[in-house]
Order: C-alpha cells, then structure tokens, then sequence
C-alpha cells in the first residue's frame, strides 16, 4: 500500500458523523426524486474544481470496499488522495470497474455505456456517476418516471443529444444501468436509471 502525502490531503467534513448524516440525507433526497434541485455540502470547503456537492456526495457514500474512477481532470490533483484519506476508498483503472465515478466535466464524460451496468441477478452492482457541471436549471426537459409526480422541468445546458441518446439508451436496460448525479455549485440532482427525459 502506498502512503499517503499528508501535505497534499484537503478538509473533510469539520463534524464528520452530524455533517454526513446530512449529506447522506440530501443524496437520497436528490435520486429519490429525480429532477429535483437539493442543496448539499454548504459550509463545507471543497478541494479546488471539486463542487462542495459532489464532495460532500463522495465523503458521505464512498467507503474501503468502493471502487472510484476519477476523470483525467481531477486525476492529477489533490482531490484523489483527499477521498482516499477521508474514506478509505480503492481506485478503479477505468470506468467499467468502477463502483462511483467522478467526472471533472461534461467533456469528460465516457459514453454511458462504459461504465458497468450491473447484472440481470445484481442490478444494484453497477455503476453511479457524479457528473460536474456549470449550471443546472428548474427548466427545459421534461422529465417523468418514478419518484415524480406528473412530470418535472430540468436543463443542464452542457448535456445535449447524444447525451439524451445515451440515456434512453441506459434506462431501456432496466433494471440494470447506471444512476447518475450532477452537482453544480451546491446545488446537486439526481438521475435515476428509471428517469425519462423527453425535450
């Protein structure tokens, strides 16, 4: 196993179990009703290019037995050895071995279909992907599935076509595929594979 560069280790949560109790709630909050726009990780101070979202997110779900594929944005940096310390958490080499994936940006964003789908037997063993973007919006798609009542409005201008191919795609396989977050700022919603997204 190899140490640690303490120096290069960022903040975590300042009363880790009150602190990710509340994340962990807010992440729920999000995939339980997709669309929604739920505030998570205020007060807590994020690696640089790392949402406070997405942060408090990771520190909140990723423990020893996750396996995290980080982008190439974010490999370099502090942001991997920070979630290392914090959670104990293993790297995957690339997204079809991962349990979580952090993605720095939509550029950066691997066809869905890379990352793994989990099985007929354990739909529950694929993949969740944190997606980082500039700006989420209460308006633009119409989404509808479970967990919404009639439908709901969202827009993530950096998502566009193919990313909507994609999707239909990922939620066709039910009950497998991938559930995806997208976290701006502190703002954070969740995409559930069973999620229709419609322009």
């Amino acid at each position: 196993m190899n140490a640690i560069d303490l120096a290069s280790v960022g903040p975590g949560f300042a009363d880790p179990v009150l602190e990710s109790q509340a994340a962990f709630r807010g992440c729920l909050s999000a995939l339980a009703t997709p669309g929604a726009l739920v505030s998570v990780g205020a007060g807590l101070e994020p690696l640089p290019g790392l949402h406070a979202a997405a942060s408090a997110l990771l520190l909140s779900l990723l423990d020893q037995d996750t396996r995290l594929w980080i982008s190439p944005g974010f490999a370099a940096g502090p942001v991997a050895t920070t979630l290392k310390f914090h959670t104990g958490c293993t790297f995957a080499a690339s997204p079809g071995e991962a349990d979580f994936a952090l993605v720095s940006a939509a550029e950066e964003l691997p066809p869905l279909d890379a990352f793994s789908a989990g099985s007929a037997e354990y739909p529950e063993r694929s993949a969740t992907v944190v997606l980082q973007v500039p700006a989420i919006f209460d308006s633009g798609w119409r989404l509808s599935g479970p967990g919404i009542r009639g439908e709901t409005r969202l827009s993530i201008p950096v998502l566009g076509g193919v990313f909507l191919t994609q999707w239909e795609r990922n939620r066709a396989r039910f009950p497998r595929g991938i559930d995806l977050y997208v976290s701006s700022g502190e703002r954070l919603c969740g995409l559930p594979r069973t999620t229709l997204i419609e322009n």
